[in-house]
């Protein structure tokens, strides 16, 4: 009976460490993907001759993909410091600061993919043309940073259902009594 015990003690130990290990590893890979996807966009600009000059700070949208990647990358970096120190021990503040990010990249990513879409297929019943013809570097620039800010979503996404794993693990399933199940059958 002992031997049992040990066996799930040494079982539940070793899935707590891969889990450690792959939320380690996602807070580790947010930061170059955040890093890469601010840098890609705040350098984003082009000149055409006939239409002007273009920066990524014109358009509200991409402003706001800069700031949130600016955001997740300081919060990858506050996390990963935090847990390598050990000073910190708050599933609920991982949790909750976890689904806030993600939440977050999912709202400035929509954002800038709106903004991508009328640039490749304008609008015509406001009378807007498409630009990408016109800015094919600079839109060009913009995919690949959207594509590197959704990476680092899915990694938020994945590190939110391991924090939501990992509290929700710790309780137990309500109990259901035998007369209940009578009453009820």
């Amino acid at each position: 009976m002992r031997d049992g015990a040990d066996t799930t003690l040494t079982s539940s130990n070793e899935h707590h460490q891969i889990l450690r290990f792959l939320e380690f590893s996602l807070r580790l890979s947010v930061i170059p993907l955040s890093v890469a996807s601010l840098w890609l966009m705040a350098s984003n600009k082009q000149s055409s001759d006939t239409y002007g000059k273009v920066e990524f700070s014109n358009l509200s949208g991409l402003k706001y993909l800069v700031g949130i990647n600016a955001i997740s990358t300081g919060y990858a970096i506050a996390s990963v410091l935090l847990l390598c120190l050990r000073c910190f021990n708050s599933d609920w503040h991982l949790f909750i600061s976890d689904q806030v990010m993600a939440y977050l990249m999912v709202t400035s990513g929509s954002a800038v993919a709106e903004v991508l879409y009328l640039a490749y297929e304008g609008d015509r019943d406001v009378s807007w043309s498409e630009v990408c013809s016109y800015y094919g570097m600079f839109c060009s620039k913009i995919k690949v940073s959207l594509a590197l800010h959704f990476a680092a979503l899915v990694c938020f996404v994945v590190l939110s259902l391991i924090s939501a794993y990992r509290i929700f693990s710790k309780f137990e399933a309500p109990s259901v009594l035998s007369e209940e199940l009578g009453e009820q059958g």
